[in-house]
């Protein structure tokens, strides 16, 4: 079996422009400030709404989509808006896939976003506890 058998990849690019398009106010508060540092925290750069894919099962692969993803470093940083209290479960399983991976996650509530100097101090601080 072929990758190209094992997930679709116009799909999950499709489904992440998509996302893009469609972003939570937490997510363009951050991205504009991102974007105003050249896409950069701490010298590091960071993609939006960016694909992770990780193998599902013995017939294809499965995918998160990341709110925000340093590859340098490998972080995500999943901004959490009231969802997110109802989807407890979910956050842990997908925190788990991440560790395999090998993937920190940082998770942000929105609310916090009220002060944007905050939150960049917060992933700096976060992007230099790892080697």
């Amino acid at each position: 079996m072929t990758k190209e058998t094992r997930f679709d990849l116009p799909k999950i690019i499709k489904h992440a422009r998509e996302l893009r398009k469609e972003m939570t106010e937490a997510e363009k508060t951050l991205w504009k400030e991102l974007r105003g540092r050249g896409r950069r925290i701490g010298g590091y750069k960071f993609l939006r709404q960016h694909p992770i894919l990780y193998h599902g099962n013995l017939i294809r692969y499965n995918y998160f989509i990341a709110d925000f993803y340093c590859h340098a470093k490998k972080v995500i940083i999943e901004l959490d808006g009231p969802i997110h209290e109802q989807n407890k479960e979910y956050d842990k399983f997908r925190d788990s896939i991440m560790e395999e991976l090998k993937i920190k996650t940082l998770r942000i509530k929105n609310e916090e976003l009220a002060d944007v100097e905050y939150v960049i101090n917060k992933i700096e601080i976060f992007l230099d506890s790892i080697s």
